[in-house]
């Protein structure tokens, strides 16, 4: 709290409304009390430029690039850590010591099968089911087969529950896929890491070995790190609302799958690597160019500029380099997708129009090469994205949970329809 104050005045009517402040970051007004003094509501289409809760886990400052979770660069966490030392984390607000990350570790490890049933319950999908569609059917219906942990008032089924969905994620992800493909469901092996684990419950067939390289299995598990939690965005929001009703967490979490499922915010992988398709060679990119300069021309750049950054997104400094080490790695250094994507940055870091506007680079930009390359069908991003970010859903849910202040949440709105009027009879209309 600082002491300075802001005062609104509406008519005749005056609020007086302090001003919060936070660790880093812009001053918010505190508009409580608006409503009771002036008998009006404030309007913020998109809450772009309301803040909804206090919160400790991430801070983005996008005018300037920065990325931080707990107060740690993302840069950082990518470089030196690994995911499951990130979920710990955002869950418990500081980075483990070598005992509490083997714990850990352990713990999520030995959660990571599903209730056999489960497997069962993949059947009742269409075989051409959307993996988006089946995860979140799926995730809902965890809150059918563990009871034990579902307790919102009790801060160890909440615990349990956090491990579970960590742990269960990346298996529901790979029968998902297995599902998609037609292939038979791959079991968890607790002697891999969370980020091989998953590589081959997904790639890994009864008739042979599958060896995890681990190139591929260090940029499958940075690419989880990048996504692992973005403050404030649709999706979390979505959790923090339904968690705001008292839901139980594998339903907030069913929500926020939901919501991320839209090609506004977790599809925007898919459509960049689309649009770098419909470019095809560098050759052609003059022309694209020109039509994402004109106005009247329907056509955008995919994977360029960000809602929040308005600088280059540090997460997508550390997904060029994962991409190039994964392209290496299976020998596509020539691949005319990743050609097309880097003269497209280079455009877009030197020409005038694009850094005026500050459509930089995105983190979508690069995630969609890297993995086409790891092998996934584009339909299989959305679901890799919900996955990562399940830690991130789950840490913001235990925070709202356990803050005084939170109450369900219930925008207002500005009504624009009818007033009122008075019922008429079928037979006088």
């Amino acid at each position: 709290m600082t002491d300075q104050s802001a005062t609104i005045k509406i008519g005749d009517k005056t609020a007086n409304l302090s001003v919060k402040s936070g660790t880093i970051g812009p001053d918010v007004i505190d508009i409580g009390a608006l409503y009771k003094n002036t008998g009006s509501f404030t309007y913020d289409p998109g809450f772009t430029s309301t803040a909804s809760c206090e919160s400790k886990i991430t801070y983005i400052d996008g005018d300037e690039g920065v990325l931080l979770h707990r107060g740690y660069p993302i840069e950082q966490l990518a470089e030196h850590g690994d995911f499951l030392e990130v979920c710990y984390l955002l869950l418990y607000g500081e980075l483990p010591t070598a005992a509490q990350k083997k714990d850990f570790d352990f713990r999520v490890t030995h959660h990571t099968m599903v209730h056999e049933q489960m497997s069962r319950f993949f059947t009742g999908f269409r075989r051409d089911a959307h993996p988006m569609a089946v995860m979140c059917g799926c995730v809902g219906a965890l809150s059918a087969f563990y009871h034990d942990s579902t307790d919102i008032t009790d801060p160890h089924q909440r615990m349990v529950a956090s491990l579970r969905m960590i742990a269960k994620m990346p298996t529901i992800a790979a029968m998902a896929y297995k599902y998609y493909i037609g292939q038979p469901f791959v079991y968890p092996k607790n002697d891999l890491d969370y980020a091989s684990n998953f590589l081959r419950m997904c790639f890994a067939v009864p008739c042979e070995e599958y060896v995890v390289n681990p190139v591929l299995s260090r940029a499958m598990d940075r690419i989880f790190i990048l996504h692992a939690d973005h403050e404030q965005n649709a999706s979390t929001s979505t959790v923090r609302l339904a968690g705001s009703s008292g839901a139980n967490p594998f339903a907030c979490i069913a929500a926020g799958i939901a919501c991320l499922w839209g090609p506004a915010h977790g599809g925007a992988n898919e459509a960049a690597l689309n649009m770098l398709s419909e470019i095809g060679t560098v050759d052609r990119i003059p022309e694209y160019i020109a039509r994402a300069k004109d106005k009247n021309d329907p056509f955008r750049l995919m994977g360029f500029g960000h809602r929040v950054y308005k600088n280059y997104d540090p997460r997508a400094k550390i997904m060029q380099k994962t991409t190039h080490e994964v392209l290496a790695e299976l020998g596509h250094r020539d691949d005319p997708l990743l050609e097309v994507a880097m003269e497209l940055e280079r455009i877009a870091l030197t020409d005038e129009y694009f850094v005026e506007k500050k459509l930089y680079p995105n983190i979508d930009f690069y995630s969609g090469i890297t993995l086409k390359a790891l092998g996934f069908p584009t339909t299989m991003f959305t679901v890799l994205f919900a996955l990562a970010r399940t830690v991130g859903w789950i840490a913001q849910w235990n925070e709202m949970i356990e803050d005084p202040q939170q109450r369900i949440g219930r925008p207002r709105q500005l009504y624009v329809g009818e007033p009122q009027r008075d019922y008429v009879p079928v037979s006088k209309r």
